[in-house]
């Protein structure tokens, strides 16, 4: 089965993944996936495992497919010029402890090219954004793990991207932080084309244009969710259960433990 998915909200076809895949000797981790992605949020659901980070980091050109092609607005994912219209913030964030967060960003905002008044700007409307106006010249070693992730958001954003990819871009924020971080990526939909992936449903069920599921590598979902097809986590924890803790119930228990607030009190 091959997984296709239309455009969102945004209507137009700007993201082209055509019969994607990814194999290790001899493991698929990615199975022949095709998308077409205009501007909107798409939140990527699945276990860990699922193949959701590949094919993330296929889509920002990191690893190279075994076969298949990726355009975004008609230029190939090899190309510099696909490179200047992404926005990545990886699972696994680095960073320089020692810099400040406003170094940080300027510093990002040169490796992207961006001229230095258009850097400065923007590292200033990020960091307000992202509430680190006030912790913009301290060391970022300083930074709590909820801090650190919102640095990671801010400069996903610097070039005003029209592909802006998360992967698990909630893990370490405070529910304060996720209120907030979900306003900002709605806004982002609105210009960009935003993927998201995570595997707790509530990071997306409200904000998202359109889901995508994945199950080994395959799409087992893509389209918006409707509310009289039932609950989106029920059909999430069916699907992935087995994966989650062997049952729904386990699954859901894990779900809440996932969130801010949501384990039991020390």
């Amino acid at each position: 089965m091959k997984g296709t998915t239309e455009p969102g909200a945004g209507g137009k076809s700007l993201l082209c993944a055509r019969d994607v895949s990814k194999q290790y000797q001899n493991k698929t981790v990615v199975d022949h996936i095709s998308l077409q992605l205009g501007k909107g949020v798409y939140g990527l659901l699945g276990a860990n495992g699922a193949g959701k980070t590949t094919l993330m980091r296929m889509l920002c050109g990191i690893l190279r497919p075994t076969q298949g092609q990726i355009t975004l607005a008609g230029k190939p994912v090899t190309g510099e010029e696909y490179r200047a219209m992404l926005g990545y913030l990886p699972q696994d964030f680095g960073y320089y402890p020692d810099f400040t967060g406003k170094e940080f960003l300027l510093y990002m905002a040169a490796l992207k090219g961006m001229p230095k008044p258009w850097a400065n700007q923007k590292s200033r409307e990020l960091l307000e954004v992202v509430g680190l106006a006030e912790q913009a010249d301290k060391k970022i070693k300083t930074y709590s793990g909820g801090m650190k992730q919102r640095l990671g958001i801010a400069q996903a954003l610097l070039n005003d991207p029209l592909l802006l990819v998360l992967d698990e871009p909630t893990a370490g924020l405070d529910p304060k932080e996720r209120v907030r971080f979900r306003e900002l990526i709605a806004q982002a939909g609105q210009s960009s084309i935003v993927l998201l992936s995570t595997h707790i449903v509530s990071d997306v069920e409200h904000i998202a244009d359109s889901i995508l599921m994945m199950k080994a590598g395959r799409l087992i979902y893509q389209g918006k969710w409707e509310e009289n097809k039932g609950d989106l986590e029920a059909f999430y924890l069916e699907q992935f259960g087995e994966e989650m803790g062997k049952s729904p119930a386990a699954g859901r228990k894990k779900q809440k433990e996932a969130q801010p607030g949501g384990g039991r009190q020390k």
